[in-house]
């Protein structure tokens, strides 16, 4: 399916498909889009001291400006693509952090409500447009419905992180493991079981790359003593950056000499 397909709805609302392909690719650079919203956004709360409550306001704002800018656009651009991901990401940990932490409502209640959050807005999205969408984003309608789903989703995948990894006491290491083996089994059920719609399958690993780039991000950066390497978390972060731009830089590169042959 290729992204460049026009939707043939009203004229007001069709423009090019505005998001990539799901290839092996997408989901190496949807992991540090996670990593580096995990640690972007401990970097503000904790260790510039900012607090969760304004944190999630800056990255509001920011999520605000980067969804303005995709939404302008006619067609899939991959850096404003991926700064919106970015951006739902630092927001969603900031956000689940604010409501753990600070309201002291806990992984668990919280991972409850938002899971039912991310249900609540697929199963709108389904009721509004007829179906769900993850490789043809052709309408605004639709284009809402994606960034909303993936906003919830962000913000769930790190309660989700934080619970399994202290909650349930794996620790960060083993919690990257058991999100990892998860995504390994709903990639099996891609190859192996027909039956589950596509669109399931692209959510349920969406949501899980996020507790996995959560337990990876804490990993890096919390002090040795609660398990992990104890690495700066603005240095991780920037590190993490640049990864992620020479990924989406190759990738672009290789969609272009692809559509060449």
């Amino acid at each position: 399916m290729q992204n460049q397909s026009v939707h043939q709805g009203s004229p007001s609302q069709e423009f090019l498909s505005k998001v990539p392909q799901v290839t092996l690719g997408f989901w190496a650079v949807k992991i540090l889009a996670t990593t580096v919203g995990e640690t972007g956004g401990d970097a503000l709360s904790m260790t510039l001291n900012l607090g969760y409550a304004v944190s999630t306001l800056v990255f509001l704002a920011f999520f605000a400006v980067t969804l303005a800018i995709q939404v302008r656009t006619n067609r899939y651009h991959p850096f404003s693509y991926w700064a919106v991901v970015v951006a739902t990401t630092t927001v969603g940990t900031t956000t689940s952090d604010f409501f753990d932490r600070t309201m002291g409502m806990g992984y668990v209640h919280s991972s409850a409500i938002l899971l039912c959050g991310v249900l609540a807005v697929l199963y709108a999205w389904h009721r509004v447009v007829g179906k769900v969408e993850f490789e043809r984003i052709t309408t605004k309608q639709e284009e809402v419905f994606y960034w909303l789903t993936i906003l919830v989703s962000n913000t769930l995948g790190t309660a989700l992180g934080d619970f399994v990894a202290t909650t349930a006491g794996l620790g960060f290491e083993r919690g990257a493991l058991v999100f990892a083996g998860l995504i390994a089994v709903v990639a099996a059920a891609h190859f192996w079981v027909k039956r589950i719609p596509p669109a399931v399958l692209f959510w349920a690993a969406y949501v899980l790359t996020r507790p996995l780039g959560a337990t990876l991000g804490d990993t890096l950066t919390k002090p040795v003593t609660d398990g992990g390497l104890a690495l700066g978390r603005i240095s991780s972060s920037l590190t993490i950056a640049a990864a992620m731009i020479v990924a989406i830089v190759w990738m672009s590169a290789w969609e272009r000499q692809r559509q060449r042959v």
